[in-house]
């Protein structure tokens, strides 16, 4: 798992060829397929994407210990560990934004927002642009850093692998509106589940981290227990309510998604964000990510070493 995270620190995500992006493209062709406007439909789409892949993560971890090879396995679970995480990547499109508005180039910003999220970036200047990277890199500190590992550290490579097909497939699919209401349901749903843990975990470990950007941990902790339930997701609400207060910022408010506008409640006591609080909000994500693997790595070390110690011995 560490050399994993190495891996991801290094070389980020790969431009073509990417196993999620790989599996992005089976899961669209597979809904063209089977597509229907109705709950049970988007059940057993759901089932016949996330079952393979948890499958195949238990078939690896499986030749792998039979086949005895700590270096096997070690490498499985590197490469399973890279292929999943997106945190370097984050980072880079996080910093990218800022370069755009820092030379004061929307269209430049506009254009690239769609790698972080999926509002419209056409009527928003460079405020709301702020706004939206900073939120973005908030959820995803948690979709794409801490969840993968908190999975990885609780269920190995099957974890790893299941956790990142449910959280594509809700990228995909587990949208509010006229054609996924019904059929992206159980996606969306599995997510929340998924991710109920690691989101908390990433909301305390931006309270602790909120120093490293320049904040208060107390007022992180503040601004967290008041306002993380008011967001609509059950999740996302608790980190970008603790990177509103360790930024000083406030996030929330009204975001337009092609057709469809949301008003999210505002969180925090401080102004909106501007273009210089998205440099800081990447180096608490980082801090974030950095404190995330250390506990994930520690975890499943105590883990392996626990399964060890119940095998028998011949």
């Amino acid at each position: 798992m560490l050399a994993g995270i190495v891996a991801d620190a290094v070389l980020g995500d790969p431009r073509r060829g990417h196993p999620v992006a790989l599996f992005g493209r089976a899961a669209a062709a597979l809904e063209r397929r089977v597509y229907g406007d109705a709950r049970p439909t988007g059940v057993g789409y759901v089932a016949l994407c996330v079952g393979p892949v948890a499958l195949l993560g238990v078939a690896v971890t499986g030749v792998g210990n039979r086949v005895g090879n700590p270096l096997l396995r070690g490498a499985v679970s590197a490469v399973a560990t890279w292929a999943v995480l997106g945190g370097t990547t984050l980072g880079r499109e996080g910093v990218a934004m800022a370069e755009f508005l820092e030379a004061d180039d929307l269209a430049g910003a506009r254009g690239r927002l769609s790698h972080l999220c999926g509002r419209d970036p056409s009527p928003l200047g460079s405020a709301e642009l702020a706004r939206a990277t900073v939120e973005s890199i908030a959820e995803n500190t948690s979709d794409a850093v801490v969840a993968p590992l908190f999975w990885g550290a609780v269920a190995g490579v099957p974890g790893l692998l299941a956790y990142r097909a449910v959280n594509t497939l809700d990228a995909m699919v587990g949208h509010r509106n006229a054609r996924y209401e019904r059929f992206g349901w159980a996606a969306a749903r599995l997510d929340d589940v998924a991710n109920f843990v690691p989101a908390r975990i990433t909301g305390l470990l931006t309270v602790l981290c909120a120093p490293l950007a320049g904040g208060s941990v107390r007022q992180a902790a503040g601004v967290l227990r008041r306002d993380g339930h008011r967001h609509p997701s059950p999740n996302a609400g608790r980190c970008e309510a603790a990177f509103a207060g360790a930024l000083d910022v406030t996030l929330g408010g009204t975001n337009v998604y092609g057709d469809r506008v949301e008003h999210r409640p505002e969180m925090g006591d401080g102004p909106k964000p501007s273009v210089g609080d998205i440099r800081r909000s990447v180096r608490l994500a980082r801090a974030v990510g950095l404190a995330a693997a250390g506990l994930a790595v520690l975890a499943a070390s105590r883990r392996a070493r626990g399964r060890s110690r119940c095998l028998p011995r011949w």
